[in-house]
Parts: C-alpha cells; sequence; structure tokens
C-alpha cells in the first residue's frame, strides 16, 4: 500500500502539536494521530508510536509528556496499540504517573500525572484480561499510589477512576473491589482522609505496603509544600504497624541522614517522618536497637551542630525540632545526660521565640519532656525549671513571658509541690495589665491566664494522689483561689486595653471567663467532697431567689456565686459576637452541669428561663441575646454588671447593635409590671439609679461615661426617666452635677 507523502508531514505537524503549549491544541492534535493512524500499516503505526514515546524523554517539558499521554489514550481507545507493545508502554506511562517537577516554590505536573491516569483508564476498556494480567499488576500500585497520595484532588479522583474501570473490565483482580469501594469518589476528596485512612487500608493487602512506603520517603517527605509534609510524616507512621521490622532498620536508616539535608523540604522532612516513626514503634511495642536509639537520640544535637536554625527555614525547623523532642520523650527513649540538658535548653531557646506557633509547639514538646526525663525518684534539679520559669514572668522581653507563663501550666504535680503558692501568686499577678505602657502585652496576659488555670487543675486533680502539702496547705490552696486567683480573674474580666489590631483585652477576657468557671467547678468540688464527710451535704438545691443566710461557710458561697454570674453576664451584652456567645455557652455549662451541681446562685430559675438548655442557640446574633440577657436588670444583684456592659453597646458606634440593644431595653422597660410592682421599685426607678452606680464607679473612664450618657440622652428622647416622680428631679441634677474630669 503506497502512502502520499503528505501524510508524513501532516503526522510531522500533528506530532508537533502534540508539544503546543496550549491544552486544546495538544488534545487535538492526540485525536488527530489517533484518526490518521487507524488508516496506516501495523509498521506505520508502530513508528508513529515510536515517534510518540520520543516525547517521554527527560529534555521535554510538561507539555509534551501531557500531549503524549493523550496520544497514547487516543492509540489505545481506538484498538491501535496492539498488546504486543504494552510492555514497551507501561514504564513510559509509570514515569507520567509521578510526573512533579519542582518550579521555585510550586511544581508543575498534575495535569501529566490526570493524563497518565486516563492512558490507564483506556487500557482498561480496550484489552482483554488475558492482555492486561500482567500489565495490571504492574500498574496498579502506582496508581493506588497516586490515588492515595497525590496533591491534587483530581489526580487522586481520576487515579482512583482508572483502577475502578481496570477491576471491574478485567474480572478477576485479587482485593479489588474491597478496595474500589474504600478508595472512592468521596473518601479521596479530603487529603487528610486519603493519606491517613484509605491508604492504610490498602497497605495491609500484598503489594501495596513497600511502594505506598517508597512514595512517601522519596517524593512526599521533601516536597515543597510544608503541609504535605506534615502529613506524610503522619501517613509513613500510620504505616508501621504492618511492618515495624522495616520501618525501624531500612526506613530510619535512610531517614536519619536526610535531617541534615542542604535542601530545607528534605531536612523538615525527614525530621518530623522519623519523630513520627519512632513514637509509632513505641506505640507498636518495638523495642529500638541501642545503637539505633544513639542514632536518633543524636539528630537534634546534629542539626544544631549544623547551625540549621539560622536562615531561610530556621522557624520551621524549630517547630519540626520540638515535636521530634516531643515524640521522642514519649517514646521513653534512652538518653545520655548531656543530651537531655541539651534538649531542655532547645526547648527553652523555642519557649523564647515570638513565633506563637513555635512556643506552642515547644510547650507540647515540654510536657512530655518533663514527665519522661525530669519527673524522677531523684529529680534534685527539676525543682530549678520552676524557679527558672517563675523569674522569667517578669522579664522584660514580652516573647519570654509568654512562653514561661504557657510553660508553668504544663509542668507536673511534682514540679509545682513545693513552690504553688509562688507560682499561683505570681500568675496571678501577670494576668492583670502591666504598669508600664511599653510592658503591655494581651498575648502575655491570655497565656498567664491560660497557664493559671492548667496549674490550678494539676495541683487539684492530683492533689488527692499524693501525700504532698496535705493537711493545713490543703486548706489554703483552696483559700489562695478563692481570695487571691478569682480576684485576679475578676480584674482580667475588665481588661479592654486596645492596640492597633482592635480590642486585644477581648482574649483576655475570653480566657478569665473560662478561668472563672474552672475555679467554680473547683471550689464546689471541694465543698461537696469536704461536706459529704461532715455533718451537711450540698446535694439539697438551696434557695433559687435568696441565698440562705444561716448556710455553712463555704469557699463557693452566696457571694462568689453573684460575682461569677454578674461578671460573665456582663460580657454577654457587650459589643464583640464572639465575646457574648462565649459568655453565654459559659452561663450555659455552670447551670447544666451534669457532674456537680452548682449552689447559691441567686435567681436561678430565672437564669435557666433567659439561658436554657439548647445547643443551637445563636448567642453571637444581637437581636437574639440581647432580649433576653436585658431581662437581668430586674434583679438587683445583677442589675448593675450587667448595665454597665449594655451601655456599652446602645452608646457605640455600630448602628445595628446600638438599634438592637436600645430595642431590647425599651421593650424590657415597657413590659407591663407584675402584681409584685407594688412591693419594690419601678424598673424605671431601678435603672436610673443604677445608672447613677455606672457614672460614679468608672469616674473618669471615657470608655464607659460617653456610652452612658448617650445612653441617657437616648433614653429621655424616648420619655424615659420623666414619669419617676420625687426620683425624676434628683436623677436629673446627679447627672448635670457629677465631676466627669
Amino acid at each position: 500500500m503506497d502512502i502520499p507523502e503528505i501524510v508524513e508531514e501532516i503526522i510531522e505537524m500533528l506530532l508537533a502539536g502534540l508539544r503546543d503549549t496550549d491544552t486544546v491544541v495538544r488534545w487535538s492534535a492526540a485525536k488527530g494521530i489517533g484518526r490518521i493512524t487507524s488508516r496506516l500499516t501495523s509498521a506505520l503505526s508502530e513508528e508513529v508510536l515510536s515517534s510518540i514515546l520520543e516525547l517521554f524523554s527527560p529534555g521535554e517539558g510538561d507539555g509534551s509528556w501531557h500531549g503524549a499521554c493523550l496520544a497514547l489514550a487516543e492509540l489505545a481507545r481506538r484498538g491501535l496499540l496492539l498488546p504486543m507493545s504494552l510492555p514497551k508502554v507501561v514504564p513510559y506511562v509509570v514515569k507520567a504517573l509521578h510526573y512533579d517537577i519542582r518550579r521555585g516554590p510550586h511544581s508543575v505536573g498534575s495535569h501529566v500525572r490526570d493524563a497518565a491516569a486516563y492512558v490507564c483508564w483506556a487500557f482498561g476498556r480496550a484489552y482483554y484480561h488475558i492482555d492486561m494480567r500482567n500489565v495490571l499488576e504492574q500498574l496498579a500500585p502506582h496508581l493506588l499510589t497516586v490515588a492515595c497520595y497525590d496533591r491534587e484532588v483530581n489526580c487522586r479522583r481520576a487515579a482512583a477512576a482508572a483502577f475502578q474501570e481496570n477491576v471491574g473490565r478485567q474480572g478477576n483482580y485479587p482485593h479489588g473491589i474491597d478496595i474500589v469501594n474504600t478508595a472512592d469518589y468521596f473518601s479521596l476528596s479530603s487529603r487528610v482522609n486519603s493519606y491517613l485512612h484509605v491508604a492504610v487500608y490498602i497497605a495491609q493487602y500484598e503489594g501495596y505496603l513497600y511502594p505506598f512506603a517508597e512514595e512517601l520517603l522519596h517524593n512526599k517527605i521533601g516536597h515543597w509544600d510544608k503541609g504535605l509534609r506534615e502529613l506524610a510524616g503522619e501517613a509513613l507512621s500510620a504505616l508501621v504497624k504492618y511492618d515495624p521490622e522495616h520501618f525501624a532498620s531500612s526506613v530510619l536508616e535512610k531517614l536519619i541522614p536526610f535531617t541534615l539535608s542542604s535542601d530545607l523540604c528534605m531536612r523538615h522532612g525527614a525530621t518530623l517522618a522519623t519523630a513520627e516513626i519512632v513514637l509509632a514503634l513505641h506505640q507498636f511495642d518495638y523495642a529500638l536497637a541501642t545503637e539505633k536509639q544513639k542514632q536518633v537520640a543524636a539528630v537534634v544535637p546534629a542539626i544544631e551542630k549544623a547551625r540549621l536554625y539560622r536562615g531561610k527555614g530556621g522557624e520551621i525547623m524549630r517547630s519540626a525540632v520540638s515535636r521530634f523532642i516531643e515524640c521522642i520523650s514519649s517514646s521513653h527513649l534512652l538518653l545520655p545526660e548531656k543530651i537531655k540538658r541539651s534538649l531542655l535548653d532547645t526547648l527553652t531557646e523555642n519557649l523564647r521565640h515570638p513565633n506563637s506557633q513555635i512556643q506552642n509547639v515547644a510547650v507540647k514538646a515540654l510536657e512530655h519532656f518533663v514527665r519522661a526525663y525530669l519527673v524522677t525518684k531523684n529529680n534534685e534539679g527539676a525543682g530549678s525549671i520552676t524557679s527558672k520559669y517563675l523569674e522569667q514572668l517578669t522579664d522584660q522581653n514580652v516573647a519570654v513571658r509568654r512562653g514561661s507563663a504557657m510553660a508553668l501550666g504544663v509542668l507536673p504535680y511534682e514540679l509545682l509541690a513545693n513552690r504553688w503558692r509562688d507560682v499561683l501568686l505570681k500568675l496571678s499577678s501577670s494576668c492583670m495589665i502591666e504598669n508600664k505602657p511599653e510592658d503591655r502585652d494581651a498575648e502575655a496576659r491570655v497565656n498567664a491566664v491560660k497557664g493559671l488555670i492548667l496549674v490550678l487543675k494539676t495541683l487539684t486533680q492530683e492533689r488527692g494522689c499524693y501525700s504532698i502539702s496535705c493537711g493545713e496547705d490543703g486548706v489554703s490552696l483552696y483559700h489562695l483561689i478563692k481570695n487571691e486567683v478569682m480576684l485576679s480573674l475578676f480584674k482580667a474580666l475588665d481588661d479592654y486595653s486596645v492596640d492597633n489590631r482592635g480590642d486585644v483585652g477581648s482574649w483576655v477576657r475570653e480566657a478569665a471567663m473560662e478561668g472563672l468557671e474552672t475555679c467554680t467547678y473547683i471550689l464546689c468540688i471541694k465543698d461537696s467532697t469536704g461536706k459529704s464527710h461532715g455533718v451537711e451535704s450540698v446535694s439539697e438545691r438551696p434557695n433559687d431567689d435568696v441565698a440562705d443566710n444561716n448556710q455553712l461557710v463555704s469557699f463557693f458561697d452566696a457571694n462568689v456565686a453573684t460575682n461569677v454570674i454578674g461578671g460573665i453576664a456582663k460580657q454577654a451584652v457587650e459589643k464583640m459576637d464572639k465575646i457574648r456567645e462565649a459568655a453565654a455557652k459559659v452561663l450555659q455549662r455552670i447551670l447544666y452541669n451534669k457532674a456537680i451541681f452548682i449552689p447559691f446562685i441567686p435567681y436561678r430559675e430565672n437564669l435557666e428561663e433567659i439561658v436554657p438548655n439548647e445547643t443551637d442557640l445563636k448567642w453571637g446574633v444581637p437581636t437574639f441575646s440581647y432580649q433576653r440577657f436585658v431581662q437581668l436588670l430586674q434583679f438587683s444583684c445583677y442589675s448593675r454588671s450587667v448595665l454597665s456592659g449594655l451601655v456599652i453597646s446602645i452608646g457605640g458606634l455600630q448602628d445595628s447593635l446600638r438599634k438592637a440593644s436600645i430595642s431590647a431595653l425599651l421593650k424590657y422597660l415597657q413590659t407591663v409590671e407584675t402584681e409584685k410592682s407594688n412591693d419594690r421599685k419601678s424598673r424605671e426607678h431601678m435603672l436610673s439609679t443604677d445608672m447613677l452606680w455606672v457614672l460614679k464607679q468608672y469616674k473618669k473612664c471615657d470608655r464607659v461615661i460617653v456610652p452612658t450618657l448617650k445612653t441617657i440622652e437616648i433614653l429621655f428622647s424616648k420619655k424615659i426617666f420623666l414619669d419617676m416622680e420625687d426620683q425624676t428631679p434628683v436623677f436629673c441634677a446627679s447627672v448635670l452635677d457629677f465631676p466627669y474630669c
């Protein structure tokens, strides 16, 4: 058969089209090659195939690889790629499935991998199972590797679809149906689920574990995407259970040298992966050989000796090293004393770092490190750690103060037992706004509040397990909580510091509310356990309206209960949606705590009506929350606290907030009085009295005085305060004569 010469020129043009920068051109060229090849003899078809395979050379760009894959798929779909040519083609398809070329801070190749999966899909539709048996055995591990571990969701789904097509059409493939059911379209949509669940399930079947481990080891732990490197380390550790010996010897042997790699991505990923594997081996009770333990223990000192914290990537290496220390501490790896001191210094240095993420990882590591290596029978030097962090609470460097507060919070009971009073008092003072303006730092105060609460939990929960500081000290601890700690937290509720980031004091207030909740539980548990050994039990609920004056002397009494509820209710009517929601949820937890009943709360039944025990209430929505919390103005024990927060919303700058809050207040004032109105002051009278109290209480504080005066002006314009008989002139005169400056 004679072929016209022009056909050769056309094929040359189409092959050039496969290299085009435009995807549409490449696709059209692939279609054209398929149509022309179908008219050629088998010998000439082989020549066309050889020309296509030449496009898979390393020197070609990603466009050529993509075009070549499209052309192969077209040939396969039309039955032009003969079974005898498959052994020659499959290696190129495998390379294309893993094509990923780094370009600066990103990589290219997702479209090539997608097209390679399309080729595999076309194979499944085009050939008999006899021809595909060996090919599928070759392709299956690579397809599933892409399906589980590719960065792009479209590539994961394309590879899974190709595998599914082959399993469905090629017949009896080992465990094929089980794998297809697990690696479906929806389960692969989440990268985390693909790495940590789908891949782990598939790896249990023969032939997949080692390809999966190799893919993670060689391509993923050194990936340019930081999140992917972290996920790859976790994914490697999730595979350890299938062959601990392989990971302990072969994989760790390769990883440890990579921790000093000149490539930042590789050394970061290798450090994390080593840490995760060591931890996983410990969890599966696999004991590392002594020599291997020495190699792992030497990783951090080697990183520091190479000065890899400096320059680009120093921060992420610090985080990785902290996580490494956390993992080897959890694994109770044998460490020489010199390395223990070195690692403690590393963590202390990371705690001083201004980056909060580095500090948070270092705190987690410190908690495990101290428990693993410093809490021993002969912990002579352990006490100095507590003293050091206590001293650093007053350091001029704000980052040091932040880190030391968090560090104190995670120290175990044994290290706090001898200095607990100093720790609580120092942390309590650190919760309050610093005297010098240049020293003020909201994050340091937030960390102090959180650290304080963690220390309290440690001291009170572990107290029964140890004989240290029992007796009178045990009582004095709870006195200190009631008289000092809670007082500091109440002051922290008045932290309204502002900087260029806005109301940073709100972070402190939110932490303080959670702190007051914790203190409430601690004191109530102490009271209940104390009285259960004595004469009276607190299982009987006290009078809801007014606490009994003859109640037993308690750590948590009616006065504390009123202050806690009032302080939190104040936050529930202020201007920040997030804080209002947080306050309402704290009140919910206090009122409906299942573990212990919180006694002595005044007007508890009314509070339960205002704050019902429902989970889907939208407390952050002003029109919902103000209508409820404004009802607390009728109770004298809460009215002043609530009003001092409400005026901030009514007299503030936000129009929608002002409308919602003033509307709720007017509705409250216009509600028909109950039958008991003759026995108490009118709501307007009570409101006017509370207004004067707010003006007096916050004298010279423009943050409150200005909104209060605006609120009074709005209420006068709504004809409020004008019909109070003798009280009206008294109120007006007091407002006019008040010394505001």
